[in-house]
């Protein structure tokens, strides 16, 4: 009886659990709407300014733009993925990277998307078992050379069908000169272990269920970074003054430098940004086409895309490097195509 006694006297007492409050989405909502009709006057006087409507008109447009291609790119993750044996992708690209990174680059042409679309596609290649180096070309490659961007810059320069030439070369130089330099400098570790984790061949799935759920799983993660990339855009587009474009007519230098910042700011899909770069006909030739060969390789919806794809330390240190090697691919293209500065 005693040893029961102390033994019982030794047991903790039962603590009974905290109840936490049941917060979820509806009640965030519920808080939203009845701050939206307590505060109705301020809000409206707000959203009226000039200001807040063109950031909207902005956010909506990339967003607009971006989804449908962001949606062919999950759909052709999905059935790489399911359809796509990672012995093949092994098979079809040459062993040596120095070889397989320019046809990866080319291979972009078969692709008619923009730069959301290639994101999770080429995490996908490198799930698959193809090197990093070999995907990230075909990530730069495939918004920029694809048939629909070169028909859509033909049709935004008549007068000057050289510009598609141009923009074809300096994409494609852009794509494969990074490759190359992932191939010898980048470093694994740089990359977030969910985008270099291995797919099993042979998971049990039935093929359809895996690229249903794949596809679903890439159109999850990368949508929401698209939004944050889409407001990005649409504050800063909304900072830089249309004035600062008409005093760059007779710089070349500056324009160039000027052009390749705007093209990471305004982050317009590379099947419409060719009709933007014709539209600022006070700009040399060559500032345009830098602008053109900019903006499907590195923009901040690009860049959040690719923080949350690879992780933030690939992201910080991809996207720089890209924007330099953009800028003079891009100027060295204009000089060969051109002939000179136009």
């Amino acid at each position: 009886m005693t040893t029961v006694a102390a033994d019982e006297g030794t047991q903790p007492h039962h603590q009974k659990p905290r109840r936490r409050l049941p917060i979820g989405s509806l009640e965030i909502l519920c808080v939203l709407l009845v701050v939206a009709v307590v505060f109705q006057d301020s809000l409206a006087s707000l959203l009226s300014s000039e200001e807040i409507r063109t950031g909207a008109t902005k956010f909506v447009a990339v967003c607009a733009q971006a989804i449908p291609f962001l949606v062919l790119g999950v759909l052709i993750s999905g059935a790489i993925a399911a359809f796509v044996p990672p012995s093949v992708l092994r098979k079809v690209l040459p062993r040596k990277q120095a070889l397989a990174v320019p046809v990866a680059g080319v291979a972009g042409v078969a692709l008619p998307g923009c730069e959301c679309a290639s994101v999770p596609v080429s995490r996908r290649l490198i799930q698959q078992g193809v090197a990093p180096s070999v995907a990230l070309a075909f990530l730069l490659a495939a918004p920029a050379v694809n048939p629909i961007v070169l028909v859509a810059t033909a049709v935004a320069f008549p007068g000057s069908p050289e510009m598609v030439l141009a923009r074809f070369l300096g994409s494609l130089a852009t794509a494969i000169g990074m490759g190359w330099l992932w191939a010898r400098f980048g470093k694994l570790e740089w990359m977030a272990e969910r985008a270099l984790r291995r797919l099993p061949d042979d998971d049990g799935k039935s093929k359809w269920l895996r690229f249903v759920e794949t596809a679903r799983h890439d159109l999850v993660d990368s949508g929401g970074f698209l939004v944050i990339g889409g407001l990005t855009a649409a504050v800063l587009s909304v900072a830089v003054p249309a004035s600062w474009l008409e005093s760059l007519s007779g710089q070349i230098v500056l324009g160039v430098i000027v052009m390749a910042l705007l093209a990471v700011i305004l982050a317009i899909c590379s099947e419409a940004d060719a009709f933007v770069a014709a539209s600022l006909s006070m700009l040399p030739l060559l500032p345009r086409l830098v602008f053109l060969v900019v903006g499907p390789a590195v923009d901040v919806k690009l860049i959040a895309l690719q923080a949350g794809t690879f992780g933030k330390k690939f992201a910080f240190r991809f996207a720089p490097m890209t924007f330099l090697v953009a800028i003079v691919c891009g100027v060295a293209a204009g000089l060969l195509v051109f002939g000179g500065v136009r």
